[in-house]
């Protein structure tokens, strides 16, 4: 039995009991392309955070008995207490919103390429080519990332399915996580509905969407400068400044509020700190924009 047959096995009857608790995971996992029944993915979930807790309190305990972690007896409960509970908690939330950052990375990449796609796409259109013969073309394209995949579920489902161009085009513009794309494929099953010009339809949005991609670059260049003095300010300068301030007071006096100052100065240099960057580095991939 595999981890998420053993997950599922587990878990299976309380994540129906309780599936519409978990509808907005449901959303995420369609949008990010993940493959995986809503019961299944949950189940996981609840099975990871268990053994995310129970790995972790096995791990602390051999480390307290093999003294690597030489800390006070108040200290090794408080451990004990929290670590195995912060754990438990991490993975519980990373596996909660894991489908959605992916549905985010694939939104960004979306909107990076779309721009392109549609100069492609209007440039193919000229020729007279039919409209779904453009959408097979494009899926062909891995260059063109997340677009060729959701031009791929289009082809996919008026060959293997035998559904309506249009219709398919609708069902992938109701799923995608990027809205750019959703307006356009909308758009285009009105034009097509409406017997607009297709060809400048294409033409016009590849000329928006470029322009709306450019300006969201240089937006983000300009930012860049910004979010470098604050990461030089607050988490070089301010941990050394905490740090210089613990080893003087520890001369001073070693204890305050009944902790070790040197208990806090490691908690300070072992855990603050890589938090506060990694909570940085996770806040520049949010923000960046793909060039």
């Amino acid at each position: 039995m595999n981890y998420k047959a053993f997950a599922t096995r587990l878990f299976g009857n309380f994540v129906d009991k309780n599936s519409n608790s978990f509808l907005f995971i449901k959303n995420s996992l369609l949008a990010a392309n993940i493959r995986m029944p809503l019961r299944t993915y949950v189940s996981a979930i609840f099975l990871t955070t268990i053994i995310a807790y129970v790995a972790s309190l096995i791990a602390l305990i051999v480390l307290l008995q093999l003294s690597v972690l030489k800390v006070s007896p108040s200290l090794q409960i408080v451990y004990s207490l929290f670590i195995p509970m912060l754990a438990g908690v991490a993975a519980f939330v990373m596996m909660i919103i894991y489908p959605s950052q992916v549905a985010v990375t694939r939104q960004r990449n979306i909107e990076t390429n779309l721009p392109f796609v549609l100069t492609h796409m209007g440039a193919v259109a000229e020729s007279g080519v039919p409209p779904y013969v453009i959408f097979k073309l494009i899926s062909e394209f891995e260059e063109y990332g997340d677009v060729s995949v959701e031009m791929k579920k289009i082809v996919k489902s008026v060959d293997e399915f035998g559904v309506d161009p249009l219709t398919a085009v609708k069902e992938v513009a109701e799923r995608t996580p990027s809205d750019s794309l959703k307006q356009i494929l909308f758009g285009y099953v009105t034009t097509i509905e409406t017997g607009g010009d297709i060809k400048l339809y294409l033409k016009s949005t590849g000329q928006q969407s470029l322009f709306e991609w450019r300006i969201r670059r240089e937006k983000f260049l300009q930012q860049l400068s910004a979010y470098a003095e604050f990461y030089t300010g607050l988490l070089i300068a301010a941990p050394l400044f905490i740090i210089a301030l613990f080893a003087v007071m520890n001369m001073i006096q070693p204890n305050i509020a009944g902790y070790n100052i040197l208990d806090l100065t490691r908690i300070s240099i072992y855990l603050l700190v890589p938090a506060l960057n990694i909570g940085f580095l996770i806040f520049l991939r949010g923000v960046e924009v793909e060039i």
